[in-house]
């Protein structure tokens, strides 16, 4: 780094990314991907005239995507935010709300401490059940900022929708985010209950069970106050933070509901029988509603499996927290790439 970067950045520890080799083509199971291209109106949508018109500005209010969200999950425009991934959200939520302090899990997504860190916020760390289950009690009567990812990254494990109320109702004058990158595989979304809450911030992608993590486009929902605090933000950052073919895009994958419905189904199903199969041949493998697994083997070690299926091809993530160091988290692939990685795993176990 240079001597001129600010000292409170000079000891930031910054969120890793998953790995992207290109020394040879891999099955990649590490970065939570769909296996599966956006539906087929999306796919057409994209033409040589709106390529055309990318010498245009996008609109920065993201007008027809909010309203074809909005007729989605019977909302209104008011209620929807829009930004450059989920990750821009949650960044937005650190730097508006984070004044008084910031509680999130302790195994969790890696980027929430880094946003605390970047903001300057004090914050503290739940440590999870010896389950890996969120014990959603330590998160009641602490009125600060609570940031809960639900399905949780990396265990997959989620919260019901009373535990979420119950925290709500006991941090009136704390934002409770509720981020649910992967509801859609499994989970229960919270985001009706925005009318009943005004502090609750419901923060979700694209990335994930819409196959457009290379679109970058996440969503929130809240009551219009929260919405309007987090617009304030944007247009002081980057009011274009949304290209126009993204928004374009993101309007024609709301339309196309249906066809997400069915590829997240298949996913799920996919998911259960890589689960049995990896229960089969002795790993424990965490309770599920993403689209992942997080499993462990008592005769091999995270890492070296980690190691040995990057070998074969396969990747996977690994993460060196020493909690969680004997696990690995599988993304969900298509059932012939499922299929491959278990073999490869058998020949690895013997």
């Amino acid at each position: 780094m240079s001597r001129f970067l600010k000292e409170r950045y000079q000891a930031l520890e910054a969120y890793t990314p998953g790995e992207q080799p290109r020394d040879m083509e891999y099955i990649k199971l590490n970065t939570n991907e769909s296996p599966y291209p956006p539906a087929p109106a999306v796919v057409a949508a994209m033409n040589s005239g709106e390529i055309e018109r990318l010498r245009l500005y996008s609109d920065p209010t993201a007008k027809g995507l909010k309203e074809a969200l909005a007729e989605l999950y019977s909302l209104s425009a008011e209620q929807i935010f829009l930004s450059n991934g989920s990750d821009d959200i949650l960044n937005f939520a650190f730097m508006a709300y984070g004044q008084k302090g910031a509680i999130f899990p302790d195994i969790t997504y890696g980027f929430y401490p880094v946003f605390a860190q970047l903001h300057g916020v004090e914050y503290q760390e739940i440590p999870l059940e010896p389950n890996f289950s969120v014990n959603y009690k330590a998160y009641l009567n602490q009125n600060k900022l609570i940031v809960i990812a639900n399905p949780n990254a990396p265990t997959g494990m989620s919260i019901g929708l009373d535990a979420i109320e119950e925290i709500l109702k006991s941090n009136p004058d704390g934002v409770v985010v509720i981020d649910e990158a992967y509801v859609d595989f499994g989970g229960k979304s919270c985001y009706k209950l925005i009318d009943r809450y005004e502090n609750l911030l419901v923060v979700r992608t694209f990335s994930k069970s819409r196959c457009l993590a290379g679109g970058r486009l996440g969503y929130a929902f809240a009551n219009a106050a929260l919405i309007a605090d987090l617009e304030k933000i944007k247009y002081s950052t980057n009011p274009y933070n949304i290209n126009r073919l993204t928004l374009l895009l993101g309007k024609e994958t709301a339309k196309a509901d249906a066809y997400y419905t069915e590829k997240c189904g298949e996913i799920i199903k996919t998911r259960e029988t890589t689960a049995q199969a990896l229960e089969e041949m002795g790993f424990e493998v965490l309770p599920s509603d993403a689209n992942f697994l997080f499993a462990r083997h008592p005769k091999i070690s995270g890492e070296q499996l980690y190691s040995e299926l990057k070998k074969r091809g396969i990747l996977v993530r690994h993460f060196t927290k020493e909690r969680i160091k004997d696990f690995n988290r599988i993304t969900i692939g298509t059932p012939k790439e499922m299929q491959t990685m278990i073999s490869k795993i058998k020949e690895i176990l013997l």
